[in-house]
């Protein structure tokens, strides 16, 4: 399976972003963003130059698909389905990445960071609806309920560290039964992202 194996806080250092790649560590000041403000690579720190209208775009699309950890064919399937559904595109692009199952998984507070709740699902430690789901990329609809199948103690740390940190309002999270349910799909204001997804949209539609 295809991934990003590299440093992920180059990545952020790239964006000149937090994109929240590491867990606890994106709150410190350890957070490379707050240590190391220039972009990677031996000419990073020299003077910016101007963005054009294609690389304010093509940003705008690397920090959505690297905040997801989603690869580039992927997340260009993602812009195809959304763009043959009702509504706004970009919303419904933000839509479709945050009802990845990965995402969920991280937004009950069952993971530190995507990449943590990615790795925990391909082990199989989740069920949805009842039945084992150990694919990522799986796509929750509202209804659906998330469960922790294996209530290992790597887990039971992961969400008593997470208690004081808010879950989304779109889900509904039970820490007791370590369970978690799909209310409804998120709308554009419930979703954290700082981006202006429209450039995304202007990118693929050229």
């Amino acid at each position: 399976m295809a991934r990003y194996t590299g440093a992920v806080c180059r990545l952020c250092r790239r964006e000149n972003k937090k994109l929240f790649l590491k867990g606890e560590r994106c709150y410190t000041d350890k957070c490379a963003v707050s240590r190391r403000a220039s972009v990677p690579g031996q000419h990073g720190k020299a003077r910016a130059r101007k963005s054009s209208e294609y690389g304010i775009q093509l940003r705008a699309k690397q920090q959505t698909r690297r905040y997801y950890g989603i690869l580039e064919s992927q997340f260009a399937k993602y812009f195809d389905m959304a763009a043959r559904k009702e509504g706004v595109t970009g919303e419904n692009l933000l839509q479709i990445c945050e009802s990845r199952l990965d995402n969920v998984v991280y937004r009950l507070g069952f993971a530190s960071s995507r990449k943590e709740a990615r790795q925990l699902v391909l082990h199989g430690h989740f069920t949805v609806n009842g039945k084992k789901a150990n694919i990522p990329s799986i796509l929750l609809k509202a209804g659906d309920v998330v469960a922790v199948a294996s209530k290992s103690d790597k887990i039971k740390n992961v969400v008593e560290t997470m208690a004081s940190r808010p879950v989304a309002k779109w889900l509904d999270c039970n820490k007791t039964n370590m369970t978690g349910r799909v209310i409804d799909l998120p709308k554009r204001e419930d979703i954290d992202l700082d981006v202006e997804e429209h450039l995304i949209v202007e990118l693929y539609s050229k």
